[in-house]
């Protein structure tokens, strides 16, 4: 599972802003049909916080959106695959437990980065980093999701008090759509291979948290360094039959190209039919 709900598709936004507008201020209304589909949703209102927790469905799976919206009006979410959202609220409990045992606030006994506890969760090319603090302001859960190979990070704040409420609202979506990450769970079909000439082309399939693709590598003795040059493309699974249809396209052409019809045949065979 985003690269899991990578982008808003515009499905719900209109809760958000009011308005036909992605989070990045994109028009959605366009006519077209959305990439994702909404299950369900929940609104948890916690102090000056809205929390709306949607659970969706793309072509790679389920998973759930959680978007927080300040006092402000600004917004930031986080994604979680079903199976992460399960262990986030496994881990709900813990925080909150360790957070009842806790006595008031006494910022003489404050962590200097004002960490009480902190857990992290790994799905995929994902982390999420859980930790429980303390400022000025109260204590609060900080929940921030990172991608591994590099990109932005994106963090949601929820109040210590309503961790509980929050982990009931995320009890009642998983109990009623499971903890299945869904996709495809099949069997990939086997990698092919293709000579041709002094080249060696392969074909294998593959699955990431971002679906099934084709990987096409195309490899070449090079006599420079006494080894094989590489070069691959990534084709992803939903547009394969594009990609082949354009492959046929041109196939056709360049068959019509080299073998042209005779016209004076083409006009003996229209006469005939006459």
């Amino acid at each position: 599972m985003s690269d899991i709900g990578s982008g808003d598709e515009g499905i719900s936004s209109q809760k958000y802003h009011g308005q036909g507008m992605d989070a990045g201020g994109n028009n959605f209304d366009s006519g077209q049909q959305p990439q994702e589909q909404e299950l369900a949703t929940k609104m948890l209102q916690i102090q000056s916080k809205r929390f709306y927790l949607d659970v969706k469905q793309n072509r790679r799976g389920r998973f759930i959106k959680v978007a927080e919206i300040g006092a402000d009006g600004r917004r930031s979410q986080i994604f979680l695959a079903m199976s992460t959202a399960a262990e986030f609220r496994d881990h709900l409990s813990s925080f909150s437990d360790y957070y009842s045992s806790l006595g008031p606030p006494n910022p003489d006994n404050v962590p200097d980065d004002g960490k009480l506890k902190s857990e992290m969760m790994l799905k995929d090319n994902r982390r999420y980093y859980l930790d429980l603090k303390e400022n000025s302001r109260g204590r609060f859960l900080r929940v921030s999701q990172t991608i591994t190979r590099g990109g932005p990070r994106s963090q949601v704040a929820l109040p210590a008090q309503g961790m509980i409420e929050f982990r009931d609202a995320l009890t009642d979506l998983l109990d009623d759509f499971g903890v299945d990450d869904g996709g495809f769970k099949g069997e990939l079909p086997e990698g092919r291979h293709l000579r041709v000439d002094n080249k060696n082309f392969y074909f294998d399939i593959g699955q990431n948290n971002r679906g099934i693709y084709m990987k096409v590598s195309e490899v070449v003795p090079s006599l420079q360094v006494k080894s094989n040059f590489r070069t691959a493309i990534t084709v992803p699974e939903k547009c394969w039959t594009r990609f082949r249809d354009i492959l046929a396209d041109y196939c056709d052409k360049m068959c019509r190209a080299q073998h042209p019809q005779d016209p004076h045949q083409e006009a003996g065979r229209g006469a005939s039919r006459i």
